[in-house]
């Protein structure tokens, strides 16, 4: 069932609810997680820095509101919605910081791109990154989630908490703009 926690969620959690195992399963829950939660974070944010602060940030959230989760959803679902808040508002507050529009944040993104000595990655991945940046951040993150992380558009929406079908325009215009980019480059 595509809504309910899976069996390993479900023994993470009664492990974090046990108060004599709960330092141990939590450490186990960020072994199952911080991989995924690093790279849909670093897909946002681009630079490494900023996406191991995000990811820390996330389990410090995960860590303070696990008592919360109400297994209605996968636990991923619920890490991703928090991932995926962390990063929309890492991003609007570096707009804000420095009062810069969208074009000027994605042209210091694209900056770290080029520069960055943790990127990796042939030409052609290179180029989708600084098409993606072009995006705004909603469109980017629901391209994200689809292509590189292929969840199906009814986990993408409890993750955004959007309606499937915006998802399916969002996704449709933001791959039609890529397309544009790629071709215009």
């Amino acid at each position: 069932m595509l809504n309910s926690p899976s069996l390993e969620d479900i023994e993470l959690l009664e492990k974090i609810r046990n108060p004599e195992t709960r330092n141990y399963g939590f450490n186990l829950l960020v072994r199952a997680y911080q991989q995924r939660v690093y790279w849909h974070v670093r897909k946002m944010v681009i630079d490494h820095d900023d996406a191991d602060d995000l990811t820390q940030e996330v389990f410090i959230k995960i860590h303070r509101y696990i008592g919360s989760f109400r297994e209605d959803a996968r636990l991923y679902t619920w890490i991703y919605r928090i991932a995926t808040n962390e990063c929309l508002n890492f991003l609007k507050k570096k707009r804000n910081r420095f009062f810069l529009p969208i074009g000027d944040v994605a042209t210091e993104l694209s900056g770290k791109l080029d520069s960055g000595v943790h990127i990796t990655g042939d030409e052609i991945q290179l180029q989708l990154q600084k098409a993606l940046l072009k995006l705004p951040d909603k469109q980017r993150l629901v391209f994200n989630l689809k292509y590189y992380d292929d969840l199906p558009y009814e986990e993408i929406a409890k993750i955004t908490e959007t309606s499937i079908g915006a998802l399916k325009a969002s996704y449709h215009h933001a791959v039609k703009k890529i397309e544009e980019y790629l071709s215009n480059d």
